[in-house]
């Protein structure tokens, strides 16, 4: 009979330590202020004020060099964008949007005769990009799920992103 308790106990605590284990977590310090994105350093800083929170290693577009364009080009923007949307059922785990494209970046595609492209998230990795050993996005910034997991607690819409080479 005791061993039939320990179980039922060993049981629960099985289940209760599964439970805690969403993708969606909460965070309660300081504000993120702003997301500041380095390209050339592959770097990824969640700020409040000028004090940096957290630091991630990112991957982007697969062509990264230079301002995107161009829908296709590869390339992820550079500029001062706004976190606009989340999406919590990404196909990359969990995203948040950035809000790329502005109204300089319409008329620079435009005056090319072309679509300046969308959809640019940061967002997690699927499994066949976990090698971790180059850029492959469309132009996204990508980061692990578990550390996409920690920005989409902490990074709220409204949010100001600076993406930088």
């Amino acid at each position: 009979m005791r061993a039939v308790k320990l179980l039922g106990v060993l049981l629960s605590i099985l289940l209760m330590a599964g439970c805690s284990s969403s993708k969606f977590k909460s965070y309660t310090g300081p504000a993120v202020t702003q997301v500041l994105v380095e390209k050339d350093a592959r770097k990824l800083y969640l700020l409040n004020g000028t004090r940096v929170l957290k630091s991630y290693n990112v991957h982007l577009g697969f062509s990264p060099r230079g301002h995107k364009s161009i829908e296709g080009d590869g390339r992820t923007p550079e500029g001062q964008y706004i976190i606009n949307r989340r999406n919590p059922n990404s196909e990359f785990h969990l995203s948040i949007g950035i809000s790329y494209p502005n109204v300089d970046d319409i008329a620079r595609a435009r005056a090319l005769g072309k679509s300046p492209g969308g959809d640019i998230f940061i967002h997690g990795r699927p499994k066949k990009y976990r090698d971790g050993k180059r850029d492959w996005t469309a132009g996204c910034i990508a980061v692990t799920d578990r550390q996409m997991e920690e920005i989409y607690s902490m990074v709220k819409n409204g949010t100001p992103i600076l993406i930088k080479q």
